[in-house]
């Protein structure tokens, strides 16, 4: 795997579809077991995010190794999903994306950005945490014990 810098993240677009939905199944994959389920992620449907939501794909030559998915909220913006595949992690990519999905944001006026996260996946509430983001509540939303953070924005100067 390349230097995140050597990846090109651009807009997903509908022939990204099936390399989105092989990163997220691998990304996920070792949470089936810790979870006891198939956590959410590997549930949505990909081809809807990219036509419905502000979906981003980081490319390693041909090979699709992130994706980062945005819901507009009214004035936050809504982390909806971020993942990096195991072939691609630990070198940085995953907070690139993060870092996207602020600047994205920023630049779209909102206020702050939030996310939620299963909570037996306690390397990403982690990780967030240090990221600067905020534990805002815990609760159950459809079958799933979601932690919800959010991390609020300046606005940036030109």
């Amino acid at each position: 795997m390349d230097h995140p810098d050597n990846v090109l993240i651009r807009p997903a677009t509908s022939t990204d579809v099936d390399g989105i939905t092989n990163c997220v199944n691998a990304a996920y994959a070792h949470y089936v077991h810790r979870m006891g389920n198939l956590p959410g992620p590997l549930l949505d449907d990909y081809k809807g995010a990219v036509s419905e939501r502000q979906t981003f794909v980081a490319i390693n030559r041909k090979d699709g190794v992130g994706v980062l998915v945005l819901v507009r909220l009214q004035d936050a913006m809504l982390l909806e999903n971020v993942a990096v595949h195991p072939s691609a992690q630990e070198r940085g990519l995953g907070g690139k994306l993060v870092a996207l999905a602020e600047q994205e944001s920023r630049k779209q006026g909102c206020s702050d950005i939030q996310l939620y996260t299963h909570v037996k996946m306690t390397e990403n509430i982690a990780m967030y945490l240090k990221m600067g983001w905020t534990e805002t509540s815990r609760r159950s939303v459809d079958g799933f014990d979601r932690v919800h953070m959010s991390k609020a924005l300046t606005p940036t100067t030109i």
